[in-house]
């Protein structure tokens, strides 16, 4: 990273879930950094069902009325083929995409004895599925480039223990499937340039149950954190970063020093499961919060 003041200046940004709440307050961001910002939202209530094109159509509109350069997208994420198809009308348009934010997404409640495959399936393809094939289809033209951004959308609630809450098995488990996504793309993506984070936000926005303006928690407070990860300052992928209240920290799973991965962990020895039974006080233990991102052993 260098002193390099940020700016988006000729970039051309892709924002999903970005006709209110936090998706708006990025592109609201971003685009008074210069980007012209492409707002895609299909208009879903709050349980995922349903498509109305008027409140991307809002959202852009009020940003024109900031002076602020943004289009907006309705058409549904949630095949390859679509997120392909948006993709592609982006770079035909505008011959570039120089960042991809994926937000789209919400929170459903069902029990483990009361949810259905339809609405496990539904939410598996908007929170895993379509950033993996929005990142396929930005790929490409990424790569030509010399790199892009890409920054997709996890959750506290599927990564602590202590934050689930009961009823969210398939929102947990797409966000969760969302942090090996990110691990996998960072990988592949850092011979070309192409730098890949996940952000766990908290906001309170309409998936939080807010109608109108919240009293805290609001979703500006998370914009510069993700407004950093979609910028060519951010140079290292595979980082989860958590933003809340105007309050970053940079988080990942990390080897301890000297494990020989997978013969030695440098962990507790136990030949029987009796023998992991009487040594459990000492194999469960619990990660240790340090003040800087590093290793957690």
């Amino acid at each position: 990273m260098n002193s390099d003041i940020i700016s988006f200046k000729g970039q051309v940004g892709l924002i999903t879930g970005a006709a209110g709440g936090l998706g708006l307050a990025y592109a609201r961001l971003l685009a008074g950094m210069g980007a012209h910002v492409v707002l895609h939202d299909v208009g879903a209530t709050t349980d995922g069902r349903g498509h109305d094109p008027v409140p991307v159509a809002a959202a852009v509109e009020w940003l024109g009325m900031k002076g602020l350069q943004a289009q907006g997208e309705h058409e549904p994420i949630d095949t390859r083929d679509a997120c392909h198809a948006l993709v592609n009308r982006i770079v035909s348009e505008h011959g570039r995409l120089d960042f991809v934010i994926h937000n789209a997404g919400w929170v459903e409640y069902q029990s483990i004895e009361s949810l259905d495959e339809q609405r496990l399936d539904q939410m598996l393809a908007i929170a895993a599925k379509a950033p993996l094939w929005l990142a396929q289809a930005a790929w490409p033209v990424m790569r030509a480039a010399g790199g892009g951004r890409i920054v997709v959308t996890t959750s506290d609630r599927a990564l602590y223990p202590q934050y689930v809450q009961q009823g969210l098995a398939a929102y947990a488990m797409g966000k969760s499937a969302a942090v090996g996504l990110v691990n996998v793309l960072a990988a592949e993506g850092a011979a070309h340039g192409i730098v890949v984070n996940a952000v766990s936000p908290v906001a309170k926005t309409r998936m939080w149950g807010i109608t109108g303006e919240p009293d805290e928690l609001y979703p500006e407070a998370v914009a510069a954190g993700v407004a950093f990860l979609a910028s060519t300052q951010c140079i290292e992928g595979g980082w989860v970063l958590r933003a809340s209240n105007g309050q970053f920290r940079a988080t990942r799973l990390q080897e301890c020093e000297g494990v020989s991965y997978p013969r030695d962990l440098l962990a507790v020895h136990a030949d029987t499961p009796q023998a992991v039974c009487d040594a459990w006080a000492e194999i469960a233990v619990p990660s240790i919060s340090l003040p800087e991102p590093q290793a957690a052993c």
